[in-house]
């Protein structure tokens, strides 16, 4: 076999390979003589098929296979002899004017660029720390009473934080909306979402009474067609009802799985859920810092331009996927608007995989394996959720990607320059968030 090869741009390589025809006659052999013992063909005893009936039936498609199976197996040679890494699947071209009693393809693709060794000893890393305390708790269980609230209807002015029923219609542009009859639904005082206008107009208002309300909806208001102009809008007050928010008791409790009911089972239950959150939170935080580190560092490297496109395509989709669960199926989202972000998520995936080739990080099967327990837990049917990873090998690649660069994380964090900052646990959830 004859290999060269020629650099066609910073990371661009033309692999030419050539291969004595011999070669593929061989693995054609070899393929006729496994479907002779194997094909079951009407009038024939199993492993008894004459080849040259395997050859009438099966040549060109077994031919195909052998060219498939000799391309793939000599550019990895290849690959091997020439110490490359490609960054991607090439492109494979076969030559039609090779010498005789050869066979002569050409492989492009894009390699892995050569970032030198990887040193973060002098990264300035922020690691910050919380822990969970029983008022923490207490907090999480309010918002979990708040979820579960109810509406009790009230014969009273209304005040911030009650339901309020409501007609209403508005003229926008001399327009009136709706054109005919009235709009209805139900406002929560205060709660965010609605005009404040119309918020403060309602206050002490009680079924039966009406406002005239004269505002100017903001320039990022939901609904386009009237975001930025002014509106008369005419409101009726249908109903007023208070929240009830129910009791830490036996029948709240079981509602989240404690059957019996039991109070320090269900504290012990919510503090194991806000220490689980809290620990990808902080994880969050320090994956952030990392990346935007070596972005710092690597971000102007050479990249492959495949994998930049692939993510930015991906990042895209997502987007899109997200926008029509929203109810936005109309709009269009274009790969190119993501360049950016899929150039940063590249150099930081190859800064951080180089990095655990170059300290022999591996990946550890018991942190995948609590991970998934982790993911499961989160669940109604953990069992089922473990089944599905385990039966989907993107899910469980995915994961392990997902594990491994945790691993890679943590270690640029042990050798990194590191600073430690506590933060309480409401300051640490909120920094996630917001990042």
């Amino acid at each position: 076999m004859q290999v060269s090869v020629e650099s066609v741009g910073a990371l661009e390589r033309k692999l030419t390979v050539s291969v004595p025809t011999d070669r593929l006659d061989s693995v054609v052999s070899a393929k006729v003589g496994e479907l002779t013992r194997t094909a079951q063909i009407k009038g024939f005893r199993r492993g008894k098929v004459p080849r040259r009936v395997i050859e009438q039936r099966y040549g060109q498609q077994i031919r195909n296979e052998a060219m498939s199976d000799l391309l793939g197996s000599t550019f990895d040679q290849a690959l091997r002899e020439q110490s490359l890494r490609p960054a991607g699947a090439p492109s494979i071209k076969t030559v039609d004017d090779a010498a005789e009693g050869e066979i002569q393809y050409v492989a492009t693709f894009e390699v892995l660029p050569d970032f030198g060794e990887i040193d973060v000893s002098d990264l300035a890393i922020t690691r910050y720390t919380s822990t969970v305390e029983e008022t923490d708790i207490d907090a999480m269980i309010e918002t979990l009473r708040a979820q579960r609230r109810g509406w009790r209807k009230v014969e009273r002015p209304a005040t911030e934080g009650d339901a309020v029923a409501i007609e209403s219609h508005s003229v926008i542009d001399g327009v009136r909306k709706p054109a005919e009859g009235v709009e209805r639904g139900a406002v929560i005082l205060g709660a965010e979402g609605m005009l404040p206008q119309v918020g403060e107009a309602l206050i002490g208002k009680s079924a039966g009474e009406e406002v005239e309300i004269d505002t100017v909806y903001p320039d990022n208001w939901r609904v386009q067609d009237v975001a930025g102009k002014p509106a008369h809008i005419s409101v009726r007050v249908v109903g007023v009802s208070e929240p009830h928010v129910p009791e830490v008791d036996a029948e709240f409790i079981a509602s989240f799985g404690i059957v019996d009911g039991d109070v320090e089972r269900f504290r012990a239950e919510v503090r194991a859920n806000l220490e689980r959150e809290l620990k990808s939170a902080l994880l969050a935080r320090l994956r952030n810092q990392v990346a935007e580190k070596i972005f710092e560092r690597y971000g102007e490297h050479d990249l492959p331009k495949g994998m930049i496109e692939a993510e930015a395509k991906e990042l895209a989709r997502r987007t899109q996927a997200q926008a029509e669960e929203q109810g936005q199926k109309d709009i269009a989202i274009s790969p190119e608007a993501f360049q950016a972000s899929g150039r940063r998520r590249v150099a930081v995936g190859l800064v951080l995989s180089e990095l655990a080739r170059q300290k022999s990080i591996r990946l550890d099967p018991q942190r995948v394996n609590q991970s998934l327990m982790s993911i499961a837990s989160t669940y109604e049917e953990p069992e089922q959720v473990i089944e599905l990873y385990r039966s989907d090998e993107r899910l469980l690649e995915g994961l392990r990607a997902s594990v491994l660069e945790e691993q890679v994380m943590e270690w640029i964090a042990d050798h990194a320059t590191v600073s430690e900052e506590a933060l309480p646990f409401s300051d640490a959830m909120q920094s996630s968030r917001a990042g």
